[in-house]
């Protein structure tokens, strides 16, 4: 199992404690986190090759997870794409970020969170529920 964690590099920055969390929940579950961002960079004349890996990275993810925290056109893009390849998409958000009502669309499962416990709580009751039972 895995998911693919669509961020930008701003919110790869911020979002440490948050990320933290996510992987001990996943990790938890035995689902590995692809997170993008930590992988490959966009350069200038490389723009194919780069969405190439990452479709090619989404096709291989069962599912992709996205932070509603500073959201770029790169993640609009990966969830366009997951959508268009019927891969679940999970939509959280940090309850002071304001909701994004095309990502609260696209997304099969949403939720608020208030902090990174939280955040590691709600995912991990979340897993309980996709997941099947060891």
């Amino acid at each position: 199992m895995k998911a693919y964690i669509s961020l930008n590099n701003q919110s790869r920055k911020t979002l440490s404690k948050e990320l933290i969390a996510l992987g001990m929940a996943l990790n938890g579950k035995k689902v590995e986190q692809y997170i993008f961002v930590d992988k490959f960079s966009l350069e200038e004349g490389g723009e194919k090759e780069y969405l190439i890996e990452m479709q090619r990275q989404i096709d291989s993810s069962n599912f992709l997870i996205i932070d509603g925290a500073n959201v770029h056109t790169t993640n609009c893009v990966e969830v366009g794409y997951a959508r268009a390849k019927k891969k679940p998409i999970v939509y959280l958000r940090n309850e002071n970020t304001a909701v994004d009502p095309i990502l609260l669309g696209a997304s099969n499962f949403y939720f608020t969170y208030e902090n990174p416990k939280d955040l590691f709580d709600q995912m991990n009751e979340f897993l309980k529920q996709i997941l099947p039972q060891e």
